[in-house]
């Protein structure tokens, strides 16, 4: 795929990312963003139940400057995955040249979006309870489904 090509997309003609295709490839990252990066609905990292743990198991083998490069990789990306999600579905903002001030305001504009996406997800952790170990194929097999869906509609809407 070629991301600038999709944002480029995007910013000329707005109406592309309310497509339902899109729509649908975004419903499926973001499934897959919580999965991977261990998020309630997954996994809960406040648990201290060694059967219920899945990425927080890895974590109880360290503590100081270890644990915390582990901390600082987790959040690291989830920062990352969280800025290609706001990039290729909110592409307003991103820097068009390569002046001071335009990558200074595109900068601040994927700070935002992502400061924005992160209050979503932890809004969206307060009300959501964890799901059963049993349950998680369900639901990345629904975010395939969603990705699948996408691609399907994405080609036959064109």
């Amino acid at each position: 795929s070629n991301l600038p090509a999709l944002v480029r997309e995007g910013l000329s003609d707005p109406q592309v990312i309310a497509s339902p295709g899109r729509i649908l490839a975004l419903c499926a990252f973001v499934v897959v963003i919580i999965a991977e990066t261990g998020r309630l609905p997954v996994d809960n990292p406040s648990t201290h139940l060694e059967l219920t743990m899945i990425h927080e198991a890895m974590v109880l083998e360290y503590s100081g400057p270890d644990l915390a490069l582990v901390t600082v990789g987790e959040s690291t990306r989830l920062a990352l995955l969280l800025g290609l999600l706001v990039n290729l579905f909110v592409p307003w903002g991103i820097a068009s040249g390569r002046g001071a001030v335009e990558l200074a305001y595109g900068s601040a504009a994927l700070a935002a979006k992502v400061g924005a996406a992160a209050i979503a997800i932890a809004t969206f952790e307060v009300f959501t309870a964890k799901l059963r170990l049993f349950r998680l194929p369900e639901l990345l097999a629904g975010a395939f489904v969603l990705g699948l869906l996408g691609v399907v509609t994405a080609l036959v809407v064109r």
